[in-house]
């Protein structure tokens, strides 16, 4: 018989977090290959593998850091985390529309659609995490 035990707030949002990151990590590849299969597109030096493994699973890191801190401070913290980073999903989905990658319209169009469609699986793995934290079977199987 295993012994319950004790983890903190911050170890179960960072740690719940971190595993949404990974999962949005594998979704974002996914979505990077596919993407470039069906269009064609394949200019971008700032969108690799690598720049999508470290960055989303740093976004991801800081998030479950902010989302500890919000549980602590607001009454109603889920609500409050998701208000807070869709907010700034959408804002950076804003200011990418205005991107000019490339004098050609085409290729520009191209980097705007990998790039949003990449914000928005992450903007999908930050609802996960409020979800994800309260979930017991999560807590148990997973943590």
């Amino acid at each position: 018989m295993e012994t319950p035990h004790y983890r903190s707030r911050f170890y179960r949002a960072t740690l719940t977090a971190v595993f949404s990151g990974i999962m949005a990590t594998v979704l974002c590849l996914a979505y990077d290959i596919f993407y470039r299969d069906a269009t064609g597109f394949s200019l971008s030096g700032f969108i690799t593998v690598s720049s999508i493994i470290f960055i989303v699973n740093i976004i991801f890191l800081v998030a479950g850091i902010f989302y500890a801190i919000f549980l602590g401070s607001f009454k109603r913290a889920d609500l409050v985390f998701d208000i807070v980073f869709l907010a700034v999903i959408a804002f950076v989905i804003w200011v990418t529309m205005g991107i000019q990658r490339s004098p050609i319209h085409e290729v520009a169009v191209q980097f705007r659609g990998l790039l949003i469609g990449i914000l928005l699986i992450i903007a999908l793995g930050m609802i996960s995490i409020p979800i994800l934290f309260h979930n017991k079977k999560f807590e148990e199987s997973v943590l």
